[in-house]
C-alpha cells in the first residue's frame, strides 16, 4: 500500500475549523487509498504566547525547560486533530515525538534528528490507523525533550517520510505553493508548478517562508518529492524534485530576509590572513556568517563587515570584543535595520546582463545597496530594512 505524509502548519490547525478541514484531507487520502502519517504544527501563534509566558518568568530560561515547554504546542495540535478525526469516524493515533521513534542530539531549540525508531508509526499504521506526529520535536539520548527550531515540524516531515520510505510528502500550507514572490506583497507573483531542489534550497535560505532548508536538504538527500499546496483548497501546488528544467525562466523567485544584521569590524590592523582567523573564530562558536566585505584603509587597517542572524549578535560581540586585542581593532558596531533581498534561478548563471538588470530595478527606485554577494544561483544584496518590500516588487518586475 502507497504511504504518504502531510505535514500541517499552524496557521492550517490555528483554530477548530481549520483542524477538521485538515482531517478531512487527511480521512480524504486514507479513503484513496493510502497509509497515512499527518506531522502537525502548534495552532497559530502558541510557540509565541508560550515563549512569552516564560520570559514573563525569567529572560534567562533554560534551554531544556522552554525545550519541555515549547514541545506542548504541537502535542496539543496531535492530540486536537485525533480527536477530529475520530469524530469523523477514522481510526487515529497522536503521537510526540519521541513516541513517534524520533532520536537527535541535546542542542536544545536547534536539535538535529539523528536517527528515527520507526516500530511504533508501522504498528499503528498496520492497523489502519492514520498516525497523527507532533512536529518540531524529538527525544535526545538522554532522554531530554529537544526542539528542532525554526521549520521543525517541515523538517520532521521529511525525515518521517525519508525513514518510512514514503512514496510522497505533502505539505500544507496558507497558500497555493512556491511563488515567484509572496503573493500577499508582490503583485503579478507566479505560482511555480515545479521547482528543482537546488534552486528551493537557495530560496529558503534566502529568506522564502514557505519550506526549510534543513527539510529541503532532507528531501534531497533522499530523494522524497515533496509538494506544497494549500490546506484550504483541492488545488494542486508546486512539485519540488530533482532534473526540472528551466523552461525559458532565468530566475525562480524573489525573496527577502529581514532576520539579518551586519556586523563592523573597524580598523583592523591589515596583515596576511586576518580575515581567516576572524572567520574561523566566529564559525567555531557556531556563529553562521553569510555575506562578507572587506575594504583596505589608510595606514595598514582594514574594516570587515559580515552579515548573520539577528539572534547570534549578542555572542558574537561577546566573542569579538573578547579577542578585539587579537586584530587591534579600534571599533566593532551592528546595524540591525537591514535586509536581504535575493534573486534565486539556476539561469543566472549562464545570464551575464542579470546583475546589471538588478542594479537597475534598484536604481529607478533610489534604493542603496550596502553589500552584494553573487554565486552561481543567486545574487544578494543587503539594503534599509524600509526599502526591502519594494525592492523585491521592483527585481520581480524587472525579471518577470
Amino acid at each position: 500500500m502507497a504511504l504518504m505524509v502531510q505535514k500541517f502548519g499552524g496557521s492550517s490547525v490555528r483554530n477548530a475549523s481549520c483542524l477538521r478541514r485538515a482531517a478531512q484531507i487527511a480521512a480524504q487520502a486514507q479513503a484513496q487509498g493510502y497509509q497515512v502519517v499527518a506531522v502537525v504544527s502548534a495552532q497559530g501563534d502558541t510557540t509565541d504566547e508560550l515563549l512569552a509566558r516564560a520570559h514573563q518568568l525569567s529572560p534567562r530560561a533554560s534551554g531544556r525547560e522552554l525545550d519541555m515547554l515549547l514541545s506542548a504546542g504541537e502535542q496539543m495540535s496531535a492530540a486536537l486533530m485525533a480527536i477530529a478525526l475520530q469524530q469523523m469516524g477514522c481510526s487515529a493515533v497522536s503521537l510526540t515525538g519521541w513516541q513517534a521513534g524520533l532520536f537527535t542530539d541535546g542542542a536544545y531549540s536547534r536539535a538535529r534528528i539523528r536517527s528515527i525508531d520507526t516500530e511504533r508509526m508501522e504498528s499503528e499504521l498496520a492497523r489502519s490507523r492514520i498516525v497523527v506526529v507532533a512536529g518540531f520535536q524529538g527525544i535526545s539520548r538522554s532522554r531530554n525533550i529537544t526542539t528542532l527550531g525554526r521549520g521543525g515540524s517541515d523538517t520532521s516531515a521529511v525525515a518521517i517520510a525519508a525513514a518510512l520510505r514514503a512514496d510522497v510528502c505533502r505539505i500544507y500550507t496558507d497558500v497555493d505553493g512556491v511563488y515567484t514572490a509572496d503573493p500577499r506583497k508582490v503583485a503579478g507573483a507566479r505560482l511555480l508548478k515545479e521547482i528543482g531542489f537546488e534552486e528551493m534550497l537557495e530560496l529558503a535560505g534566502m529568506g522564502a517562508q514557505v519550506l526549510h532548508v534543513r527539510s529541503v536538504e532532507l528531501a534531497r538527500k533522499y530523494s522524497i518529492p515533496l509538494e506544497v499546496r494549500s490546506s484550504m483548497t483541492d488545488a494542486p501546488g508546486t512539485c519540488i524534485k530533482e532534473g526540472v528544467g528551466m523552461k525559458g525562466m532565468l530566475i525562480k523567485g524573489v525573496a527577502k530576509d529581514e532576520d539579518v544584521a551586519v556586523v563592523s569590524v573597524r580598523k583592523v590592523k591589515d596583515r596576511p590572513g586576518i580575515s581567516l582567523s576572524l572567520l574561523r573564530m566566529l564559525t567555531q562558536h557556531e556563529i553562521h556568517v553569510g555575506i562578507i566585505l572587506q575594504s583596505v584603509r589608510r595606514k595598514g587597517t582594514r574594516d570587515i563587515l559580515c552579515t548573520m542572524p539577528q539572534a547570534q549578535v549578542p555572542q558574537a560581540q561577546c566573542v569579538l570584543a573578547e579577542h578585539a586585542s587579537d586584530f587591534s581593532a579600534e571599533e566593532i558596531s551592528v546595524d540591525t535595520d537591514v535586509a536581504k533581498v535575493s534573486v534565486v534561478g539556476a539561469g543566472l548563471q549562464s545570464n551575464a546582463a542579470a546583475a546589471a538588470q538588478l542594479f537597475q530595478a534598484l536604481y529607478e527606485q533610489q534604493i542603496a545597496i550596502q553589500m552584494m554577494s553573487c554565486a552561481a544561483m543567486k545574487m544578494s544584496v543587503i539594503i534599509r530594512k524600509q526599502d526591502a518590500d519594494r525592492a523585491v516588487a521592483a527585481i520581480h518586475q524587472a525579471f518577470f
